[in-house]
């Protein structure tokens, strides 16, 4: 239901396979998780009452618990609230990458978008961390994603431009410029590749 309303046309038979555990006769979370990454949108877990009903009024449905065969059954909330705290109120949200959390946090949100570098959704990738740019536009790890997804694709020409980018806002950083030596090396430029690499050096660090 949330893959939907994302976007993604899939059905209940679709994901069985990937979230469905026999011996449970239900969903465990790590399932819930990678199921979703498989399709391109942002997998972001949630914890607690209050993250839960900021993104309710976001307008995000939240994966939080299930009925079983009953559609729609009403819960009170202390009945709700009660089976929730068996889970340690967890929540999961399965959002398109161009849109954040509401109760979004920077380390949170560029560590779920690059999980989905893991299963090869490098359109969304790079959405998800243009994304996280115009929230957060000095982010080193937000700039540094797009050069390094780009490389995984084999597009070297985007991957300099965005390392290069990235290397403007942050010229203390050598990790950028060792990338950025890879990738210039890689497409022949060795002589520039030589002296990104130089400077990394000189600069130190990692």
């Amino acid at each position: 239901m949330v893959l939907a309303w994302s976007g993604l046309e899939l059905s209940p038979d679709d994901l069985t396979d990937d979230v469905y555990t026999e011996k449970l006769h239900g969903s465990i979370q790590p399932s819930l998780i990678g199921a979703a990454r498989q399709y391109g949108p942002v997998a972001y877990p949630i914890q607690g009452s209050k993250e839960l009903y900021t993104e309710l009024n976001q307008g995000h449905p939240v994966i939080i618990l299930h009925t079983g065969t009953k559609k729609a059954e009403p819960v009170s909330v202390g009945i709700f609230n009660h089976t929730w705290s068996h889970s340690d109120y967890w929540g999961l949200l399965v959002l398109p990458p161009d849109e954040l959390p509401a109760t979004v946090t920077e380390e949170k949100y560029l560590n779920a978008v690059a999980w989905l570098e893991r299963t090869k959704q490098f359109e969304a990738v790079v959405i998800g961390y243009k994304s996280a740019i115009i929230r957060w536009p000095e982010s080193l790890a937000a700039w540094m994603g797009p050069g390094n997804s780009f490389y995984a694709q084999g597009d070297l020409s985007l991957a300099a431009d965005a390392l290069e980018q990235a290397f403007k806002l942050h010229p203390s950083n050598g990790m950028l410029l060792n990338n950025l030596s890879q990738v210039l090396w890689e497409q022949g430029e060795k002589e520039k590749a030589l002296l990104a690499i130089l400077h990394a050096i000189e600069l130190g660090g990692h």
